[in-house]
């Protein structure tokens, strides 16, 4: 895990203690002597690609450091029905606690990866890599970023703050392709800020605009039809990174790739998956 995200997934498993043991797993505690220790094992109920190891041993190491962690798999391998991902030993009451915390995590970012790894492998031969979006679950951002590049993806921005990305609302309030463009430069001047400048467009001649304002790090297509990418592609002939986005589909992906662009956009990546099934059973 880079360890710029740490923080982040420490504050998100803190969050996800307090909603869900709050002032402690009654059940447990009254049904399982505090002291009683036993074992339990990650069992895989699907086919897919695995993401959420590393989380799931934080989530035991926060509630309990006395656990012992014994890992099986990792992150990014494909998995099938009855391969286990792990097993843990420590007293049961930790143990409890942490199932569901860890089977939201991990299902949700199995998920995720599992999805990437369609959408990664309809490109297979081709140059062009599938990018994620900031079309995120809230909280949750880094953890599904991570899982987009277990399954072979590769991360947007992150966020509002690490690159500048203008859409079509920003250059209409701006006053144009040009206009924003020249204002964006202008703040990034007076801010000292190094970061790379990404522009939507939503035609050739705004493209054409693009180049007039001195250029962009990576030009998006935004909504163009394949016959439109082609053209925009051989205009911009390198100059720039080329991003192909909106309305992009797995059955339609790969002849938008066969134009030449970079990298494809989908936010189906995060925000239309299916958790993977797995359950933390007793051993």
């Amino acid at each position: 895990m880079e360890k710029q995200y740490i923080p982040f997934v420490e504050e998100l498993i803190e969050l996800s203690i307090k909603e869900d043991i709050g002032d402690g797993d009654h059940t447990s505690l009254s049904t399982i002597p505090n002291d009683k220790r036993g074992k339990m094992k990650l069992l895989i109920k699907e086919e897919g690609v695995l993401a959420g190891i590393e989380v799931a041993r934080m989530v035991f190491s926060r509630l309990d450091p006395t656990v012992s962690f014994e890992q099986y798999l990792n992150d990014g391998d494909k998995v099938k029905v009855g391969d286990i991902a792990f097993r843990v030993e420590g007293r049961l009451v930790t143990l409890l606690q942490s199932e569901r915390i860890i089977l939201n995590l991990m299902q949700r970012m199995s998920g995720v990866a599992t999805q990437t790894a369609v959408y990664v492998k309809e490109l297979e031969g081709l140059k062009t890599r599938v990018l994620d979006t900031r079309k995120t679950t809230p909280g949750m951002r880094v953890l599904e970023k991570m899982a987009v590049k277990f399954g072979g993806g590769d991360n947007h921005r992150m966020g509002l703050y690490d690159m500048i990305l203008i859409k079509d609302n920003h250059i209409d309030f701006a006053g144009g392709v040009k206009e924003a463009l020249t204002k964006c430069r202008e703040y990034l001047k007076e801010k000292g800020k190094n970061l790379k400048i990404e522009i939507e467009v939503r035609s050739i001649d705004d493209v054409k605009e693009v180049f007039e304002a001195g250029g962009a790090d990576r030009i998006m297509l935004d909504n163009f039809s394949t016959e439109l990418t082609r053209e925009a592609v051989k205009l911009i002939n390198g100059r720039s990174e080329i991003e192909s986005s909106g309305g992009i589909t797995i059955l339609t992906m790969r002849g938008y790739a066969e134009c030449g662009v970079d990298v494809i956009s989908v936010g189906a990546l995060t925000h239309h998956i299916r958790s993977l099934d797995m359950s933390l059973k007793a051993d």
